[in-house]
């Protein structure tokens, strides 16, 4: 039986379709809301407002869960690798073994870049932003690789292009801006693996793999593939809305991510651990502050928007993070300083009534110091797990028998019509 939900305005009642999607949850379908009645909606951050229909992730933050495809972030956690969970994403089942390795093949024949790029990254100032670089390089490869003639030969071969070419383009900045020399990628390397080489091999420092630390950085990418229509994955739906490119929507979500209260956030946590060390490491008054609301000062890395229980990436974070300080034994005063305010957070009463448990992004922050990726490079690391999200998403969109070109509406709020004054009368 149809279910509406009744709006009366002006003494008239107008009914509006009730849609329930696949886990129960039910939204008003509003769309005609506006020539019906001649209302619309007030939604500031869009808190309440369902932009589209989805069928990749699955968010309850009453209950903590996480899914993608259906499939539980804790059992992909536990079995899977970065790159199943992207052709889990992006093709909606996991790869048989023939699948797989044939997406490892293309990865792999993939992840060079045009010698060409090396002169864009070393024209910008040595102090730029490497998020700002990866958004115009990424940009730039509509450039390099034009689009083909057959329509899904392209989407495909572009999405896996960006998979592989996003993390050489990654390694390749972070060397550039020390003035290293760039380290290519190797056939026999995983993807995981090949990044953390290009990364850290030097000519006078082979690099030595660990599969601790390789198992870290593919959790960390896992955990961040997806998480439903969150800020950058919104800009890459909004400005894919209009047709464009697959780079360029890919572009504006790594611009999305930028921020200190998105992607940034795992940055955000080592620099806040950061300024505690400075001032003394006290973490008694640290606490005190955090909980003092006439204090500005907010502890970064606890709670989260969405999750009003424990953030279930993050347990997942907790036992890898456990893991990779235990075997590294890194004698670093911030993550001693992040250690004890784990340990506070997780008993105070104050923290436990208010769900500010430590999320993804304190533990993530943890990680990636510990296995010695640089600060300004975190969102760099978030940018390319959160990839296949924005590639899944963007292809959903152009699908989409409903779509229709990003257009939101607006309360004016402004002056009412005047009168131009001409400039000799202007006071």
């Amino acid at each position: 039986m149809d279910e509406f939900a009744k709006v009366i305005f002006d003494g008239k009642t107008f009914n509006l379709p009730i849609v329930t999607g696949s886990e129960g949850e039910k939204a008003i379908d509003i769309r005609m809301l506006r020539q019906k009645t001649g209302l619309i909606t007030y939604d500031p951050g869009f808190g309440s407002t369902g932009s589209c229909k989805s069928a990749v992730t699955f968010m309850d933050g009453e209950k903590g869960i996480l899914r993608y495809r259906g499939i539980s972030i804790e059992q992909l956690a536990k079995h899977s690798t970065f790159v199943e969970t992207a052709y889990l994403l992006i093709n909606g089942e996991l790869p048989t073994y023939s699948e797989l390795n044939k997406i490892r093949v293309q990865l792999n024949d993939y992840s060079l870049v045009h010698e060409d790029m090396q002169v864009f990254f070393q024209n910008f100032p040595r102090f730029s932003n490497p998020m700002g670089i990866l958004s115009t390089m990424v940009n730039a490869l509509r450039s390099f690789y034009p689009v083909l003639d057959d329509v899904e030969e392209s989407i495909n071969s572009t999405m896996l292009r960006l998979l592989s070419k996003v993390r050489t383009l990654a390694a390749m900045s972070y060397k550039i801006s020390r003035g290293h020399k760039v380290v290519y990628p190797r056939q026999d390397c995983t993807y995981c693996a090949n990044f953390l080489n290009m990364m850290f091999d030097t000519p006078v420092r082979p690099y030595i793999l660990d599969e601790d630390v390789v198992k870290a950085l593919n959790l960390f990418w896992i955990l961040h593939a997806d998480h439903e229509q969150n800020c950058s994955t919104s800009a890459v739906r909004v400005v894919g809305s209009g047709k464009v490119n697959l780079y360029a929507a890919i572009s504006a979500g790594i611009c999305a991510l930028w921020g200190p209260l998105h992607g940034g956030a795992n940055q955000a946590v080592i620099e806040m651990l950061s300024d505690i060390h400075k001032d003394g490491g006290d973490i008694d008054n640290v606490v005190a502050r955090a909980k003092d609301r006439n204090d500005s000062f907010r502890l970064m890395g606890f709670g989260h928007r969405v999750y009003k229980t424990y953030d279930p990436r993050a347990i997942i974070m907790k036992k890898a993070c456990d893991k990779i300080l235990s075997k590294m034994k890194i004698n670093d005063p911030l993550l001693d300083i992040a250690l004890k305010l784990e340990e506070v957070a997780l008993k105070d009463p104050y923290f436990i009534d208010h769900n500010l448990y430590p999320n993804i992004d304190f533990y993530s922050g943890i990680v990636l110091r510990t296995i010695g990726i640089p600060t300004n490079m975190f969102t760099v690391m978030f940018a390319i797990g959160r990839l296949p999200g924005w590639i899944t998403q963007w292809k959903e969109s152009i699908d989409d028998p409903d779509w229709r070109i990003s257009r939101p509406r607006q309360l004016y709020t402004g002056l009412k019509e005047k009168k131009y004054i001409s400039i000799e009368d202007r006071k």
